[in-house]
């Protein structure tokens, strides 16, 4: 099995197909929620740089191009899903691969930002593969969600590919690769551990209150 973060490999044997399809996953499916998606972007940018040794993806244009499409794509089946199916999909047990613990999250910061989630979320790991779906489920306006989800994926898909193709032109980034995937995973759960200590807080205080 392929390491976690060996993402290179991944990309070497699918390629830009199987980079979409994880994109896809991930913003989509509520199983993907585990899917490195932020490495993923980075290291595909990385590879469209054309790096020597190296496994290659398409130009950058084209790389972001599909990139940006999957994850549109992923967060209107997530949409449609919860749409469709209503409050249900939520009603499910825990599991392998669901959580009622991401629901409930998933809520908060939906509850707190509106349709600013929709945008914010592509940056927060788990979060982001929920939010499409309750979005769904709450009815949400379809024209008002299509427009969010487009500067979403604009926004993170793009400007993470993007990020991606530049550092990876820097020599230390380029030598270091492997690190600088777990570096940007670090970065995209700095949310996650804020949204937990800040619920840890709001916890411990309110039977005071």
């Amino acid at each position: 099995m392929l390491a976690l973060f060996d993402i290179e490999s991944w990309l070497d044997k699918g390629g830009l197909s199987l980079a979409s399809l994880i994109i896809f996953a991930e913003t989509g499916l509520l199983a993907g929620f585990f899917l490195p998606g932020d490495s993923l972007l980075f290291i595909a940018g990385f590879l469209s740089s054309k790096p020597e040794g190296l496994p290659h993806l398409p130009p950058i244009w084209i790389t972001m191009t599909v990139l940006i499409a999957a994850a549109f794509i992923g967060n209107q089946v997530g949409y449609w899903i919860g749409r469709k199916f209503g409050p249900s999909v939520f009603d499910r047990p825990d599991s392998r691969f669901f959580s009622q613990r991401n629901v409930v999250r998933t809520h908060e910061f939906f509850d707190r930002h509106g349709t600013k989630a929709l945008v914010l979320a592509r940056f927060v790991p788990i979060v982001r593969t929920f939010v499409p779906v309750l979005a769904g489920v709450g009815k949400m306006d379809r024209r008002t969600f299509v427009i969010a989800n487009a500067i979403g994926a604009v926004l993170w898909a793009g400007c993470v590919t993007l990020l991606g193709y530049y550092l990876g032109q820097v020599e230390f980034i380029k030598n270091n690769i492997e690190l600088a995937a777990i570096g940007i995973v670090a970065v995209s759960l700095i949310p996650v551990g804020i949204e937990f200590v800040r619920h840890r807080r709001e916890a411990h205080n309110s039977p005071a209150a």
